[in-house]
């Protein structure tokens, strides 16, 4: 049997039974699988991850259910117990340490930030805005300058701000320290917190959630990605939404694509020839399909990470992930698998031993964990602060407290300026009672300048006259020349009047 080629069903051709299979160059191209709910989508991708295992290749696993990984441990030989590492955040008394954020290299640093920047917008799609989205891309790309940081830094960096300090002083990028000096700082406080508020609230979902931040939280990773490549090593990642919910599934099943991702990349210094082949499966693909994904498809053939996708039905993707799917050249199956028997489970299998010794080598114990990331919230680059330390840290968006004393009731007064010992201080309370007692009463009011007061209008004036005072401006100067016209026009003459009668003003003149 050829080992190149795995072998899944048999054709019936003119009553011919010939068994057919897929080879391992086609499956470079990556395999995309379709079809709905029974059709054998699972049982498919079983048979090629049996294959793959049995033979001592190394395999990847997102299994968003649990049956796929259920069966595929019963296939793994004893031979291969020690080469599995079984990532199950069900597993909450031992959680595996997965920090994505941890040693990260400058050149990967924006492809790890806009990665993580999709695997939030998918989870959160509903509340993302192009202000939360700048912020955040701006939090992560400096976080992952800065040592012993991960995910639960996020929210740490934006509220506090001695943290915060200690981060953009030790910036390298230009551009993301100007952000932090130059704009963040200067934000007004109503403003500030409007900005960063929604980010917080996100954010803090998944961190207040013991679950996954006994997973993310911890400052080193037990699970090296890249290590598990290279050696050919068997991940099995549970992320079953029945036990851990669908939100925490995506974000974990999404974060571990972003480290499969950047360690393929990783291995440009690996000659190509001498890459080992990792085949990935993601199950129920559009749960984990980001924005970044047509980045994965296009990279990850040369690196040798080999990806196999499977769901029910094309529009359940995104138009852009549509097209680098077909655009890349995936190999393509939508089929019924109705007549593929699947394997049968061997005689002895070795499934508890396996879970036992993943844990054992890359779980921790809960406790541990708590402890550690309660130690880590109250330091700083790794170093615990002490209360000198903390009075030297200051943020430019906080201003420098001096104290005084009212003058009037003698209580302390925190004011953000030095006091003049020449001029009198005073408390809030105080304050208000001058302000009243200064304050000028109607009666008090202040003559009238002379040469700043309009002259009266003269007692016998015509309404045309007062009309044309109210019109301001050009158009005043306007009217008062029309006006003008207008009366030379009409005589007394005009209402049947002698023109040596004088007018009386006060008689209404009858048309």
């Amino acid at each position: 049997m050829n080992e190149d080629i795995v072998l899944i069903g048999e054709t019936d051709y003119r009553d011919r039974k010939l068994q057919f299979g897929i080879k391992i160059d086609d499956r470079r191209r990556h395999f995309y699988i379709i079809g709905r709910s029974g059709t054998g989508k699972t049982q498919l991708q079983q048979t090629l991850a049996i294959h793959d295992i049995q033979h001592g290749r190394g395999v990847g696993i997102i299994d968003p259910h649990g049956e796929f990984t259920e069966r595929l441990l019963k296939f793994i030989p004893k031979e291969r117990i020690n080469d599995v590492v079984y990532f199950n955040p069900a597993d909450i008394n031992y959680p595996i340490g997965f920090n994505v954020m941890e040693s990260v290299d400058s050149e990967h640093r924006h492809i790890v930030a806009a990665s993580l920047l999709s695997v939030f917008k998918k989870i959160w799609p509903d509340v993302w805005s192009a202000r939360m989205e700048y912020i955040l891309n701006n939090t992560i790309l400096a976080l992952l300058e800065y040592p012993q940081s991960t995910l639960l830094s996020i929210n740490r960096m934006l509220a506090d701000k001695d943290f915060r300090k200690d981060v953009v002083i030790n910036l390298k990028d230009p551009i993301v320290k100007a952000f932090w000096t130059d704009e963040f700082a200067r934000y007004h406080d109503r403003f500030q917190v409007e900005a960063i508020a929604p980010i917080q609230n996100k954010v803090g979902q998944f961190a207040s959630n013991p679950l996954i931040r006994n997973i993310v939280g911890q400052v080193v990773s037990k699970i090296n990605i890249r290590e598990i490549i290279d050696n050919k090593k068997i991940l099995i990642a549970r992320m079953s939404t029945g036990l851990i919910g669908e939100g925490n599934a995506s974000l974990l099943g999404g974060l571990l694509i972003t480290k499969l991702q950047q360690a393929a990349m990783s291995r440009i210094d690996v000659p190509e020839a001498s890459r080992q082949d990792f085949f990935l499966f993601i199950d129920e693909f559009q749960n984990f399909a980001t924005e970044s994904f047509p980045n994965i498809l296009a990279e990850a053939r040369k690196y040798r990470l080999d990806l196999t996708l499977a769901h029910q039905y094309v529009e359940q993707l995104p138009d852009t992930i549509k097209a680098a799917i077909f655009g890349n050249g995936v190999v393509s199956a939508p089929f019924m698998a109705s007549t593929l028997a699947p394997l049968p489970v061997p005689d002895q299998s070795y499934d508890i031993e396996i879970i036992d010794a993943s844990r054992a080598a890359y779980g921790t114990p809960k406790e541990l964990v708590e402890n550690a990331i309660s130690e880590w919230m109250l330091t700083v680059a790794g170093e615990k602060m002490d209360k000198e330390d903390k009075e030297k840290i200051l943020d430019k968006e906080t201003p420098l407290i001096h104290t005084g004393t009212c003058q009037t009731c003698g209580r302390g007064v925190q004011v953000p300026f030095e006091p003049d010992p020449k001029k009198p201080l005073y408390c809030k309370q105080c304050l208000k009672k001058v302000k009243r007692e200064r304050a000028p009463s109607p009666a008090s009011a202040p003559a009238p300048v002379p040469g700043k007061v309009k002259p009266p209008l003269p007692k016998q004036v015509s309404p045309e006259h007062q009309a044309a005072v109210a019109v301001s401006g050009a158009n005043q100067e306007k009217f008062k020349q029309d006006l003008a016209d207008l009366l030379q026009r009409v005589t007394p003459q005009s209402y049947g009047t002698p023109a040596d009668t004088p007018v009386d003003d006060k008689k209404p003149i009858e048309a």
